[in-house]
């Protein structure tokens, strides 16, 4: 296992600058999740991590040791990369061997490694096997065990699981959580993907524009999200955001949801410490998560709730996915799995205030 440090990182292609100066610390036997949309920089992060892209700029330490310049088969890194990169005339037991025998590692070595890594990811029966002879599921643990006899530092994992189905997505993601377990080795993983992200990583790293938007551990950056853009990007269904003009009642602000045309608007008090994140402020962006935006009939209509119309539902078993037009806005709110309301049908959305979060003019949150 090793520590990874990158410090004030950069990486310039002509006058594009991919990467703007990141710092990064990676502990010992850390499981760090790179995330953002395509383009953000994470990529490119875990090439340089690699060795397969040139620092521009910046520190780049595995260990003890600043690896800037030193060649990828010298770092003591293993990578696992999106399209399985498997030797097709191999089978799975030389495919797994083959780093160890360019090493030149004695043979008694090589055996009880690959069959150790082989049994910890269920590869064993399929040993003699050619790469055409497996499923997308299992080449991708081939690619994994290859990684693992090499024992290295840290592994890297670029999108591993893009080209596998919903389904085997799943079950490879728990592999490499047990994996990670069972060897407790540093890993630096890549993807878009912001559930693989919430399910694996001990901290997530959100990129954007080549930039650290923010570090936190899974819920940290669901709960509290630091920018509106983390907000947006981090759960699913998205966060709902809304732009609401801040008033004041008997000198406390409050929130003013302007109504459709005959109807009142909707008055939020905001009490205690919160509502002190909205002072100075004329307006700000609220977020609600779906999840916490209850969706129910019309029939359950209060003064403090809102009511709107059914764009769509969407039953997903245990909870209903529905989208409702309210105030002007589409927004996207949970029912009961047994509630499954036409398009056009009123309803009523209902939520607790003090799972709103505010964000200003910036983006940046407001209030703890």
């Amino acid at each position: 296992m090793a520590r990874l440090s990158l410090r004030n990182l950069v990486k310039r292609y002509g006058q594009t600058e991919a990467v703007r100066g990141i710092d990064l610390d990676v502990a010992d036997g850390e499981f760090i999740v790179l995330v953002g949309p395509s383009g953000c920089g994470k990529s490119t992060t875990l090439r340089m991590i690699a060795g397969l892209e040139s620092v521009t700029a910046g520190t780049l330490t595995i260990g003890d040791r600043v690896v800037n310049t030193v060649e990828p088969k010298d770092r003591d890194i293993a990578m696992v990369f999106q399209n399985y990169a498997l030797y097709p005339h191999m089978s799975v037991y030389r495919n797994m061997a083959f780093g160890l025998r360019a090493a030149k590692r004695p043979a008694d070595e090589i055996d009880r490694k690959v069959r150790q890594a082989a049994e910890m990811l269920g590869l064993t029966p399929l040993l003699e096997r050619r790469p055409h002879e497996l499923s997308g599921g299992q080449r991708q643990r081939v690619s994994m065990g290859r990684a693992i006899v090499r024992d290295p530092q840290v592994f890297l994992f670029d999108e591993p699981l893009s080209n596998l189905d919903a389904q085997l997505r799943g079950q490879v993601r728990t592999e490499i959580k047990r994996l990670h377990q069972a060897i407790g080795t540093t890993i630096v993983y890549v993807t878009h993907d912001q559930v693989e992200a919430m399910t694996l990583a001990d901290r997530i790293v959100i990129m954007r524009d080549g930039r650290i938007e923010q570090v936190g551990t899974p819920l940290e950056v669901f709960h509290r999200p630091r920018t509106q853009f983390v907000a947006s990007f981090i759960g699913t269904p998205t966060m709902n955001l809304i732009p609401i003009p801040v008033i004041r009642i008997d000198g406390q602000p409050a929130l003013r949801l302007e109504a459709q045309v005959g109807a009142s608007p909707l008055v939020i008090p905001v009490t205690g410490a919160r509502a002190g994140a909205l002072e100075g402020h004329a307006g700000v962006t609220v977020g609600l998560r779906p999840d916490d935006l209850r969706v129910l009939p019309a029939s359950a209509a209060t003064d403090q709730a809102l009511q709107g119309s059914v764009v769509i539902a969407e039953p997903l078993g245990p909870t209903t996915q529905i989208t409702v037009s309210s105030h002007g806005l589409d927004l996207v709110g949970m029912g009961d799995g047994h509630f499954l309301p036409k398009a056009g049908e009123r309803v009523t959305l209902t939520f607790d205030p003090e799972t709103l979060h505010f964000f200003g003019p910036d983006g940046a949150r407001l209030g703890a």
